[in-house]
């Protein structure tokens, strides 16, 4: 029996189980080969995925949102009247995923010349600061209740 080492561990990382099953999916996925990929930062806000998929038609391809993943599928159909001396392209089938953060929109898809274009935004985070205020219980018949000030002068009856 192996023990799994977390890194989420730590009882000051609150609520990112979620996370840590992400980042799971993602090692497991990562030895996918095919097809080959970029990602391009354009602009401040915008990525680009583009994926090598040769011989594949806007038919033959699909890009879905499943839950925070971009599902990108490609299955090409034999085409049964040829007849081949020699296949060294064998049509074939393909699923890449990426798991987007939170907030990320895909913008569009185009197909060209063998290369599928993915365009996202990312906004921008806007800073959040909120200020809790302390309040102190109130106990019956306490009079202290109330905004109390806190004498700090030194005691002079001492001497």
């Amino acid at each position: 029996m192996s023990t799994r080492l977390s890194l989420f561990n730590s009882p000051l990382l609150l609520g990112f189980d979620q996370f840590e099953r992400t980042l799971d999916r993602i090692a497991k996925s990562s030895a996918e080969g095919y097809p080959p990929y970029n990602i391009e930062q354009i602009g401040d806000d915008g990525l680009r995925i583009t994926l090598a998929v040769a011989g594949f038609t806007n038919d033959d391809l699909s890009v879905q949102i499943e839950d925070n993943q971009l599902v990108i599928r490609g299955r090409q159909q034999d085409d049964r009247s040829r007849v081949y001396l020699h296949r060294g392209i064998a049509a074939r089938q393909f699923q890449r995923s990426f798991v987007l953060a939170e907030g990320i929109e895909v913008v569009g898809a185009t197909l060209d010349n063998g290369l599928l274009n993915i365009d996202l935004k990312r906004p921008m985070p806007e800073p959040k600061v909120r200020t809790i205020k302390i309040e102190r219980p109130t106990a019956q018949g306490d009079e202290a209740a109330g905004p109390r000030t806190i004498d700090v002068a030194p005691d002079r009856s001492e001497g």
